[in-house]
């Protein structure tokens, strides 16, 4: 298993009062598996993510990638888990504004310990034509698709995505997760994408619905479909 996690539970105390963000998550995801946790605003798929990212830590419980402990691990093996496993696709694009298309993928290059060429992801999500363009040149759709780019440049066993497409329309989001869907089938790399977005889980192997910090549904897509079949 890539990710293994046990009776995972996290809470936040904010004053007097205790969020349950989890509550005793048990998953298993696979190598190169494309998983889709599914669930409304608050139902704990950000907290999910960002403790199989290496973000947060849980309260209680166990979490592991491969053979390495996430709970119990300190933050300079955690930040070396970030950068040389996990590439995260957030929202909002947070590039450079300064440097071109090519030159935001290829900061990672810095960091990355086997980096995937910097020109070949940005052919992987269709953005050729774009590498000289600055941020404010492109389209959200184009800048979310730079990013997609920028986190599959360090050639990560995992790429985890945050709600991908939420700033993006039908047509432009479609654009994005056919990159992301690109990258799953192409590169073998594992991939969770946290959504509201019913709709999106039909592209994944396996759907995890999440409600009130809990894991509620599991459903397995026998066939996938593809992003341009999805309808929302």
């Amino acid at each position: 298993m890539v990710f293994h996690a046990r009776g995972l539970s996290k809470t936040y105390v904010m004053g007097e009062v205790e969020v349950h963000a989890l509550r005793d998550i048990d998953l298993d995801i696979r190598e190169g598996e494309f998983v889709v946790l599914l669930g409304p605003s608050g139902s704990g798929k950000s907290t999910l993510l960002n403790i199989l990212g290496g973000l947060d830590a849980p309260t209680s419980g166990e979490a592991r990638w491969r053979d390495h402990d996430l709970v119990n691990a300190g933050e300079a093996e955690l930040t070396r888990y970030r950068r040389e496993h996990v590439g995260f696709v957030f929202q909002f694009y947070n590039l450079i504004p300064s440097l071109t298309v090519l030159e935001n993928v290829e900061l990672v290059q810095e960091i990355a310990e086997k980096p995937f060429d910097p020109r070949a992801a940005l052919a992987l999500v269709g953005l050729t034509e774009r590498l000289d363009h600055f941020p404010s040149q492109l389209s959200g759709g184009e800048q979310q698709r730079v990013a997609v780019a920028r986190a599959i440049a360090k050639s990560p066993d995992v790429l985890l995505c945050d709600e991908p497409t939420g700033a993006l329309d039908y047509d432009t989001g479609k654009l994005v997760l056919a990159a992301i869907a690109r990258v799953n089938e192409q590169l073998g790399t594992t991939t969770v994408i946290i959504t509201h977005n019913a709709a999106i889980a039909g592209m994944a192997d396996r759907v995890l619905k999440l409600g009130g910090g809990r894991i509620v549904g599991e459903e397995r897509n026998e066939c996938r479909l593809s992003p341009e079949e999805l309808r929302w």
